[in-house]
């Protein structure tokens, strides 16, 4: 899990549940272990994550970059921690003694084990340059308390204890903790004393868990506009075209490192469920995602062959019982197209051969490739086009190639799989340029155009590849839409129609001319196996939506400091590095809501719903209480609208007045209430030492007296927000 957002409070909440439920409530095993990564301050660039150094004031550490950590280890028991690639004022992450020991063990009292990012060891000698070899570096990092290597840099600790460079009892702290955790996950134990043993496999995809599939997706979408109440949609329209690369592309739902669910429902196939027959439903992807970021299609069986006479469709399958295609195939028969999913049906140590012609309708560049799951090789006229293995996801690979209409090309895909989440697609993306022509008439043909734009996890991740103007190695050098897709938004929006815009992508987006300019907007992000039902559920009205953005939605790039500055605010600092004072200057207007005193297009925290909300009567318990004392804060909310819906209240400290950390507000607590039509009911806040306090360089984290003023309301730039003052004495 990643504990990094805009906000700390609200990252560390999140990650709080999530490591609750993963590792479980039993009080003598855990059901996993989970791993709080990465650890810290790892944000970008992306292309220089191996070599990076972070310079920080105390401040900042303090405030923003440990929080979310400090509350997984102390209030969610984490068990793991993974160190960062990167290194924090010129020491690597993962041999960082003042971070893993001083701070983590010593100061937070963690108990678990460290586990190192994958090849982050050696990047500590073959980046960081602090080491002189793997031994050295490996000796280094387990000195300094991580346990655990994803590498191959620790097989060199047997060379590291004959060099003398670390002793066999240091070792043996790590060895305990990592043995510590087998224990409790029940490891040496026999099953019928492990509860979490009785697990089946069918409770991953069980009813109960698709439901909550579903429900988390709801809660997430987040409603950004809604001029003249055109959503929610009448299920009685005549006829909607949807529109978008992204309307009916699985991989936009799961986002990176993600698991593989069995049916994934894409915004058209929610619409499409949703309206029954009652509409009809036309779908036009319009445009590639971004320039040279080709849509995919599945290759349909009209286009392929056994043999080049064109008698029969489909490519000759073999399929083995082993992953090298050795020996006589288990089964023989003809598949019509590569279009496959074995979720939980594959045994595991499969693979396959497709051999046959393929014969395109059109002549012109194509992208050939396929998507699939542990890998695949894929031959074109007996010559090797794409190779793709990959333990961790499938990804989709592909080879821009000149085809003749009519000709006849000889394919053969070799397919293997280690795992039982197998899946494999033979996919291409011909060459068309009437896909905008045909958005634009099936726009100009129906009543309501939905319009399913935003990214795509082949352009924001991990270290990607990414030829596509405005993206690097993952990371985002503008937060615009791809070109691609606005001029398809502006050319649609042109012929007058009712035109919703739904969203899906992982990172803010300035969406200014949109904003403007389409009067329906949906943020519903990389929302899972049922975002599509979600989507549809909200854009129908079966779901009121209530979800609030979790970052702040700038108008441009331009607001925001470079990308490896990691300071919060503008101005010098500094921070005590041994026996030195390293000086700081930050070039940062302001990073993040609780810093940036610009004008964001949507601010932190924000979101429509198809009801509406006043807030009331917001009063303390007591007005003035001493540092260490506790205090309620109650605020009436009303549903004043005409639907029945949620609001999430969300509780601020404005930036403490008698410093100069510029700090503006910071979210303190927040509370998802459902009203019914014209009810009111009391949120409730208990206020603490953790609410108030701040840290100041020199004291660290104190609460100080005076006039604390709380502020409550439905986002972090609410201009209704209601604020009282309490008194520290």
């Amino acid at each position: 899990m990643e504990t990094y957002g805009e906000d700390p409070f609200l990252t560390g909440q999140m990650a709080v549940q999530f490591i609750k439920g993963l590792q479980g409530n039993n009080p003598k095993y855990f059901k996993t272990i989970a791993t709080a990564k990465h650890f810290a301050v790892h944000s970008g660039p992306e292309p220089e994550r191996h070599i990076f150094n972070a310079e920080i004031s105390e401040y900042d550490l303090r405030e923003t970059y440990l929080p979310a950590f400090k509350m997984a280890v102390q209030d969610a028991n984490v068990q793991s921690l993974m160190c960062a690639y990167n290194s924090i004022r010129g020491k690597a992450c993962c041999s960082n003694d003042p971070l893993l020991e001083n701070i983590l063990r010593n100061e937070w009292g963690f108990k678990g084990y460290v586990v190192s990012d994958c090849w982050a060891i050696s990047d500590i000698y073959q980046y960081h340059k602090e080491a002189k070899d793997a031994a050295e570096a490996s000796a280094d990092a387990v000195k300094a308390g991580t346990d655990l290597e994803c590498g191959d840099s620790y097989t060199k600790l047997l060379d590291a204890v004959q060099k003398g460079l670390i002793k066999e009892n240091e070792l043996d702290i790590s060895l305990k903790r990592l043995m510590k955790a087998r224990f409790q996950l029940g490891m040496f134990d026999p099953p019928s004393m492990v509860p979490f043993s009785k697990f089946k496999m069918d409770l991953v995809n069980s009813a109960k868990n698709q439901v909550l599939a579903l429900e988390s997706a709801r809660k997430s979408i987040v409603l950004l506009k809604n001029e003249k109440n055109l959503l929610p949609l009448n299920k009685n329209i005549k006829s909607i075209a949807v529109i978008g690369p992204n309307a009916d592309d699985e991989e936009v739902l799961l986002g990176n490192y993600n698991g593989t669910p069995q049916n994934p429902i894409t915004p058209l196939k929610g619409i499409i469920e949703k309206v029954g027959k009652n509409s009809k439903v036309v779908f036009e992807n319009g445009c590639d995602v971004a320039e040279n970021m080709p849509y995919f299609d599945v290759i349909p069986a009209e286009y392929l062959f056994t043999s080049p006479d064109k008698k029969q469709n489909g490519l000759n399958a073999e399929y083995f019982t082993n992953v090298e295609w050795k020996g006589e195939p288990s089964k023989k028969w003809i598949d019509n197209k590569i279009d496959f999913k074995w979720i939980n049906n594959s045994p595991g140590n499969i693979s396959a051969c497709w051999n046959g012609y393929l014969i395109p309708p059109k002549s012109g560049e194509y992208r050939l490739g396929g998507y699939g799951f542990n890998g695949f090789n894929l031959y074109l006229d007996d010559s090797l086009l794409v190779k793709f293995k990959n333990i961790n996801h499938p990804n989709k690979v592909y080879k821009t190639v000149n085809l003749v209409t009519g000709k006849p090309y000889k394919i053969k895909i070799e397919f293997f799989a280690y795992t039982s989440y197998a899946q494999m697609q033979f996919l291409w993306s011909m060459p068309d340029n009437k896909k905008e022509d045909r958005a634009v008439e099936a726009a100009k043909n129906s009543d309501v155009v939905i319009m399913c734009m935003g990214l795509s996890p082949r352009l924001e991740g991990e270290e990607m590849k990414v030829p596509v103007k405005g993206f690097s190695g993952g990371d985002r050098l503008t937060l615009n839409l791809p070109e691609t897709q606005e001029n398809l938004i502006k050319r649609i929006y042109s012929l007058g129609k009712s035109v919703v815009l739904v969203l899906l992508n992982g990172s803010a987006l300035s969406i200014n001319w949109e904003n403007e300019n389409i009067p329906a907007i949906v943020e519903a992000w990389y929302g899972g196996e049922a975002a599509g039902k979600a989507i549809a559920d909200v854009l129908f009205g079966d779901y009121n939506p209530a979800g609030r953005l979790p970052i702040t939605f700038y108008k441009s790039v331009d607001q925001l400091p470079d990308f490896n500055d990691y300071n919060m605010r503008s101005g010098n600092y500094s921070y005590v590095n041994g026996n030195s004072v390293v000086n700081i200057k930050s070039k940062s207007h302001g990073r993040t809501y609780r810093y940036f005193d610009g004008e964001a297009l949507y601010p932190f925290g924000y979101g429509l719903s198809y009801t509406t909300f006043e807030y009331g009567n917001l009063r303390l318990s007591k007005n003035k209480i001493c540092a260490g004392d506790k205090v309620k804060l109650f605020v009436e909310v009303k549903n004043t609208g005409k639907k029945v819906g949620e609001e999430v209240v969300q509780l601020y400290v404005k930036g403490n007045i008698f410093s100069s950390n510029g700090a503006i507000e910071s979210l303190k607590g927040f509370e998802r209430v459902k009203l019914k039509v014209n009810e009111t009911k009391t949120v409730v806040f208990n206020i603490s030492a953790q609410t108030l306090q701040e840290f100041i360089e020199g004291k660290g984290f104190v609460v100080e007296k005076g006039e604390h003023v709380l502020m409550v309301g439905f986002s972090s730039k609410d201009l209704n927000m209601k604020e009282i003052k309490l008194t520290v004495e």
